[in-house]
């Protein structure tokens, strides 16, 4: 499924980290930054994490929730969340369910081998639960910066 920007996001209800649920239709009135990531406690996911981390409180003033989503379970998420001391919520989806919902599951290859993995993506959705920008295959550095500017944008829109 190829979602476009001005859709309703897809709805989900996804367990977090914490152990309790996170329903998107609950986060209506608030922007989010709904992120899908490989792996936790690899480099890449690391640094993303950690940046998200690092701006956080900037997030927070613009009214955004920052929600990261990988296939991890949920003791995966909270030894990643307590060894680099990150500040938000990470969904499990071990099934795959909300990659392949927001069509982020893509062919990859490693050591010449193909696989089905997640492609880094970024979604913002606005307080009325629709997506305003897309980043695909996200590359991290100063990926973080760039949600900011737009969130920004969308504050004064």
């Amino acid at each position: 499924m190829k979602l476009e920007i001005g859709q309703a996001a897809p709805l989900f209800a996804v367990q977090s980290d914490e152990g309790n649920e996170i329903e998107l239709s609950e986060l209506k009135g608030k922007n989010v930054v709904l992120y899908f990531y490989p792996k936790d406690d690899t480099p890449g996911c690391t640094i993303e994490a950690q940046d998200f981390t690092k701006k956080i409180k900037e997030f927070e003033k613009l009214d955004c929730i920052v929600l990261g989503v990988s296939k991890d379970s949920a003791k995966d998420h909270c030894k990643f969340i307590e060894k680099y001391n990150l500040a938000f919520n990470l969904l499990v989806d071990e099934d795959a369910t909300l990659c392949k919902e927001y069509g982020v599951i893509k062919e990859k290859s490693m050591f010449g081998k193909k696989y089905l993995g997640i492609d880094r993506t970024t979604f913002l959705i606005d307080k009325m639960g629709k997506i305003v920008r897309i980043w695909n295959s996200v590359k991290v550095n100063g990926h973080v910066e760039e949600v900011l500017k737009e969130l920004a944008k969308l504050a004064k829109a």
